[in-house]
């Protein structure tokens, strides 16, 4: 197996906005060159996978398309026409009081077993 074809892990746990439109970029990155990919998010992180996708508010969104840098939801519409498998943390979820029915329908709920399993002899990378 080529390294090209091995999955590519990316483990977000943090909430802020450099962080999730970062690992936006690396998923949507890899995925462009036949990557297949796994968007983990957990504790703070999972704010990037709510409904409505509330991040792409950030003021830095803004400054990212004065200077033709795409933002989170450009980001977001290519993650999902390049089939990134996007996954949110049970327990991550719970720690931060977020009810999994305020995540953006098609997100998968699961534990970090899940994502191991998923990602296997992959690369893994956290953000």
């Amino acid at each position: 197996m080529s390294a090209q074809s091995l999955p590519l892990g990316i483990l977000l746990r943090s909430g802020g906005h450099e962080a999730a439109h970062y690992a936006l970029v690396l998923a949507t990155g890899a995925a462009a060159v036949g990557r297949p990919v796994v968007l983990f998010s957990t504790n703070g992180g999972c704010r990037l996978m709510l409904r409505g996708l509330p991040l792409a508010a950030d003021p830095r969104e803004a400054l990212l398309a004065g200077r033709g840098v795409a933002g989170i939801g450009t980001l977001w519409e290519a993650a999902e026409e390049l089939g990134i498998r996007m996954m949110a943390c049970e327990a991550g979820l719970r720690a931060e009081g977020i009810d999994p029915a305020a995540l953006v329908p098609g997100v998968e709920l699961a534990g970090v077993v899940s994502f191991l399993s998923a990602t296997g002899a992959g690369q893994m990378l956290s953000l």
